[in-house]
């Protein structure tokens, strides 16, 4: 760690003007959490907030340090939506009025929380880095002040005062604070506080494992910008994280973990069992690192505390979320499993089981020898998930399991049946693109060519971005054209022809 401490930051933090308009959250004791992963765990409720969300302390302390004329002239700010509610009431407080630049794929839940309070909401692009830089037209045009999200120091420090009251609020020893990271400005804020204060207590990082922005920065030496960024964890989507958060992250976090999407689900299925409250993914994410940190090393009867940073989520997500908490703690794995096309064979797989419940059970005609089964199975761990599949492939049933298949998970489990012997050039890809009305059709129309669509899904998961499964008859001599094609549709995209999922259920491959 460098030896840099930001100490100037102390007098930022413990002078910060946010309590006008943010409340002290409560931590709160994980009890059954705590029980079951053998660790004492609190949750720091930034969820409590009048925002519900932590961004209220940077975005109101940065406005109420502002002279009377600037306020009076106007401020505006870009956000996908819970720095912007808080700015909108921020500046709803101070009395001056907020234009609030979003994304077009901001959920609608955000744009009229920010409306509700007063803000002036301006659509624009399918980022946050288009409503930044349409906002910055905006600034340049009209002369309104920007308030940053998270990269200026009074934003830094109005979120450390998260910190102060954890190191207020727990006076015993604590072992590590887990924070989500974004932009960084609330890891920034929380470790300049806590790392001047007690600098024994570990300060981890945590970002998802498509937008990890602030890792490969740090590894790097220097701020790296992603090319693109997984849009689940939609409040830590950041491609480019700030100036002096970067700085002050590499001398003062003492590492960060990445986690994928259904162990953010999970976590916020914990949350729920032990609060009864729900977070959105983001407000998540600092647990999810939690449980990797402690599932990585075995570590027990620790202190650990994890910053539930916001819930702001949009409800119809909660479907995605519910369907792939269980895999994260293998208490669910799901399965492909071959068995004899043959009297007795399905009662065969059954007994092999044994009392384990059956959650999903998908079943297609293979062919005269062989059935496929898509199967989920409860159970009660990673190492139980192991142990069926040996079972099942010493008893003569081949199988892989498919618990971290991304496409299983999303489409296949929805498809099986779909094999055709009418295609002989199949190709399997899968699109994402910006979730809003009217984005599927403007997807079909970005997809017209010559080639014949022989497989099509799509289902809608609640999020801020669409996952579409194709499948195209590409003739061999037109492979050159079609990633030409491919790379001018304009939307990410990858290739699953091979995947074997869609080998065993899709695909006539397999009977020729």
């Amino acid at each position: 760690m460098n030896m840099n401490n930001h100490s100037d930051y102390l007098t930022r933090i413990l002078n910060a003007a946010v309590y006008d308009v943010a409340i002290e959250t409560p931590l709160d004791y994980a009890t059954n959490l705590s029980d079951r992963l053998h660790n004492h765990i609190w949750i720091k409720r930034e969820d409590l907030q009048p925002v519900f969300s932590f961004k209220i302390r940077g975005a109101y302390n940065k406005m109420a340090k502002l002279d009377s004329a600037t306020l009076k002239k106007g401020i505006i700010t870009a956000s996908a939506g819970n720095h912007a509610q808080g700015v909108a009431l921020s500046a709803q407080k101070l009395g001056c009025i907020a234009t609030i630049v979003m994304p077009k794929t901001t959920p609608q839940i955000k744009i009229e929380a920010v409306k509700k309070r007063g803000g002036k909401v301006v659509l624009a692009g399918e980022s946050y880095n288009d409503a930044y830089d349409h906002a910055m037209k905006l600034v340049a045009e009209s002369g309104l002040t920007y308030i940053p999200p998270f990269d200026d120091p009074e934003v830094i420090a109005g979120q450390g005062t998260i910190g102060m009251e954890i190191l207020r609020q727990h006076h015993k020893p604590i072992d590590a604070v887990f924070v989500a990271i974004g932009g960084g400005g609330l890891a920034a804020g929380i470790a300049a506080y806590i790392k001047n204060v007690r600098p024994k207590i570990k300060v981890i990082g945590v970002e998802t494992e498509d937008a990890c922005a602030m890792k490969q920065s740090i590894a790097a030496g220097k701020r790296v910008e992603l090319k693109e960024v997984g849009l689940f964890a939609d409040g830590t989507a950041v491609k480019l994280v700030g100036e002096e958060t970067f700085a002050i992250c590499k001398d003062l976090l003492d590492e960060i973990i990445t986690v994928d999407t259904d162990a953010i689900c999970s976590a916020i299925k914990d949350i729920f069992d032990d609060t009864r409250s729900i977070t959105e993914t983001s407000g998540a994410l600092a647990l999810a690192g939690l449980k990797a940190y402690i599932a990585r090393d075995k570590c027990q009867q620790q202190n650990l505390i994890a910053i539930a940073s916001g819930a702001n989520m949009n409800f119809h997500r909660l479907r995605h979320v519910s369907e792939r908490s269980e895999l994260s703690e293998g208490h669910e794995g799901i399965f492909a499993v071959t068995i004899p096309e043959e009297p007795g064979s399905f009662r065969r797989f059954i007994d092999l089981i044994d009392n384990r419940s059956i959650t999903e059970f998908n079943y297609r005609y293979g062919d005269s020898q062989k059935a496929h089964i898509f199967v989920g199975i409860q159970s009660n761990n990673t190492e139980e998930l192991a142990q069926i599949t040996a079972e099942l492939n010493d008893h003569g049933l081949p199988a892989i399991e498919l618990t971290h298949n991304e496409m299983a998970k999303l489409h296949i489990r929805y498809m099986v049946g779909g094999r055709t012997s009418k295609v002989e050039n199949e190709r399997l890809i899968s699109f994402e693109f910006p979730e809003r009305p009217g984005a599927l059709a403007r997807f079909l129309n970005h997809m017209q060519s010559d080639w014949n669509i022989t497989l099509f899904h799509y289902r809608n998961h609640g999020a801020d971005f669409g996952r579409v499964l194709v499948g195209l008859d590409i003739p061999p001599n037109d492979s050159e054209k079609f990633i030409a094609f491919l790379d001018n549709v304009g939307y990410p995209y990858c290739d699953h022809t091979t995947n074997a999922a869609y080998q065993l259920f899709l695909s006539d491959s397999t009977n020729k």
